[in-house]
């Protein structure tokens, strides 16, 4: 795929997000590369087709007064192994929007195993299963 045609995806993804997380995404850069540099995926991972995405920042909610005058934050969405891992178009569709709202969950301060556990929550509810009995948290803006 064409990396305007990827760019895309990403941009529609973004488009996805409910409003209200979206208008609070602010000083952040989201870029599409092809792979993970070494700098990059060696503090994360020994294999960079592993890694589909990464967030590098402050998150949001542990931005205090002190906070201006950064760089943006960033997340990167890694293109080839996003193609390597899905097999068809609407695949790969599929997983840039889970992979970009993976990472604007870390941007929000979200660890890895509340996302893995709201992720397997919305994929029971689109294959129309009930929702286990649980805390019933939702993730926090602030």
């Amino acid at each position: 795929m064409e990396v305007e045609q990827f760019s895309e995806l990403v941009d529609e993804a973004i488009a996805s997000i409910p409003e209200a997380f979206r208008s609070r995404l602010e000083n952040i850069a989201i870029e599409v590369q092809p792979i993970a540099a070494p700098g990059v995926y060696r503090n994360l991972t020994r294999n960079p087709w592993g890694l589909l995405g990464v967030y590098q920042g402050v998150p949001y909610k542990g931005r205090g007064p002190w906070y201006g005058n950064v760089l943006p934050d960033r997340i990167i969405i890694f293109q080839m192994p996003i193609e390597r891992q899905a097999r068809t178009a609407a695949e790969i569709r599929k997983l840039v929007r889970q992979v970009v709202i993976h990472e604007v969950g870390h941007y929000f301060g979200l660890s890895d195993d509340e996302l893995r556990r709201f992720e397997a929550e919305a994929d029971k509810a689109e294959a129309g299963q009930p929702e286990e009995k649980g805390s019933g948290e939702s993730p926090s803006l602030q």
